[in-house]
């Protein structure tokens, strides 16, 4: 099978194009962009990318998720396709290339095919999936969930926003509910570009993170009960203070992060203390944590761990304690072929590199449970993301789409 040669590279100044111009769709308040998922500009930002899409000679279908799937015959119409993809959703407050440096950067790759007559036996099939963010209808990547068995048509269409709308009737009212049985597209690979959403590439000074593995994820809910009182009557022997046995268990999940190095992360990211006013000592606290990690095995210890701390801590403290697990699953290990060609491909074009795990959830997390996959971290400045002030360079928004376009074409099989 021929090996794509070092010279061959996508088009940056069209691909950073089309990045600005995408961006100017649904623009946030200070730079970035909101773009949540079925509102009407994530409709305008769907019908730009079909335009594009039929500029470059691709068939469009679009599921009944509203999953778009552009295609680029191959010479072998019986060959299983090569997926390449991300989302164009954004946060409410996000940044420009979140998602859609991987959804124009596949097409880029199409676009460079098509500029030098390169033909493939695989067809390819660049992909926008949708919710992605789940900012608006939670969970997140529930189309892609949905595409790998996660959950059912039912469960996404059911989904609702903070306004009651609901996600099936979203996506009628935009037009892009689509008639293709979610999963009926099977794949051969999938690869997804993504930028890092943390701070190790830049801070290495490497051009690729080549992703080996997905942190596994378990988010716990931990509810302290204990009595509401004054705050300037009540002695402090007499206090039963659920907020200060929040504020415990907020050490407790920072020491069982440190105590698992290098890989493993954790943080209370959402608590709330009833009745939570001034002069009264909280009778409640209900606070959420996020433990990450690549390795099931650390990832269940840190689990057990904290379960046995918080309830030593409640039952100290004579507070009420009751855990739940909110949501969660298991680390991914990234199909090591995919990977390698990724990794090689890094090497033939002169990028530095290394091997990175994510840190965040990705389509591809989900896609790999039914479809070989891999990603491509190119690097963020500050690791900032999910923030209007997220930004990326030409050059690393380029050096990302040149891998892969050649661990596609490796994958496709040129002919």
């Amino acid at each position: 099978m021929p090996v794509p040669s070092d010279n061959l590279r996508i088009r940056s100044e069209r691909l950073w194009d089309s990045l600005m111009e995408m961006a100017t769709i649904g623009p946030g308040l200070r730079g970035g962009n909101n773009r949540q998922t079925l509102t009407d500009s994530d409709r305008e930002g769907r019908l730009l990318f079909a335009r594009w899409c039929e500029e470059a000679g691709l068939s469009l279908g679009v599921d009944e998720l509203g999953t778009m799937f552009a295609r680029r015959e191959g010479t072998d119409p019986e060959a299983l396709p090569v997926m390449l993809g991300s989302h164009l959703d954004t946060q409410p407050t996000g940044g420009k290339f979140d998602g859609v440096l991987g959804v124009l950067g596949a097409l880029e790759v199409v676009r460079t095919l098509n500029d030098l007559g390169i033909r493939t036996r695989r067809p390819i099939e660049v992909v926008n999936w949708t919710n992605e963010e789940g900012a608006r209808f939670a969970p997140a990547m529930v189309a892609s969930g949905v595409y790998a068995g996660v959950y059912d048509l039912a469960f996404a269409y059911g989904r609702t926003d903070a306004e009651g709308k609901v996600l099936g009737e979203e996506l009628e009212r935009i037009g892009f509910k689509g008639e293709e049985p979610v999963g009926a597209r099977k794949a051969h690979a999938y690869f997804e570009l993504h930028i890092e959403q943390g701070p190790i590439l830049e801070d290495e000074g490497l051009d690729i993170g080549v992703v080996t593995h997905g942190q596994g994820l378990r988010w716990i809910q931990i509810t302290l009960t204990g009595r509401d009182a004054h705050t300037g009557s009540t002695p402090m022997p007499k206090r039963v203070n659920a907020g200060l046995g929040a504020a415990r268990i907020l050490e407790l999940v920072d020491r069982i992060a440190w105590s698992h190095p290098p890989l493993a992360v954790g943080a209370v990211g959402k608590l709330d203390v009833y009745p939570n006013s001034r002069n009264i000592i909280p009778g409640k606290a209900v606070l959420t944590v996020d433990f990450r990690h690549p390795d099931l095995a650390v990832l269940l210890a840190m689990e057990a761990e904290l379960r046995e701390g918080a309830a030593a801590i409640a039952a100290e403290m004579g507070l009420g304690f009751s855990v739940d697990e909110v949501q969660g699953f298991d680390p991914v290990a990234f199909n090591p072929a995919l990977v390698g060609r990724v990794r090689e491909a890094a090497g033939r074009l002169g990028y530095t590199h290394r091997d990175i795990v994510s840190g965040a959830g990705h389509d591809a997390c989900w896609l790999n449970r039914v479809v070989p996959s891999a990603m491509i971290f190119c690097p963020c400045v500050d690791g900032l993301s999910h923030n209007e002030d997220e930004t990326i360079t030409p050059a690393w928004a380029a050096a990302g789409t040149d891998v892969l376009l050649h661990a596609v074409l490796e994958t496709a099989e040129i002919v």
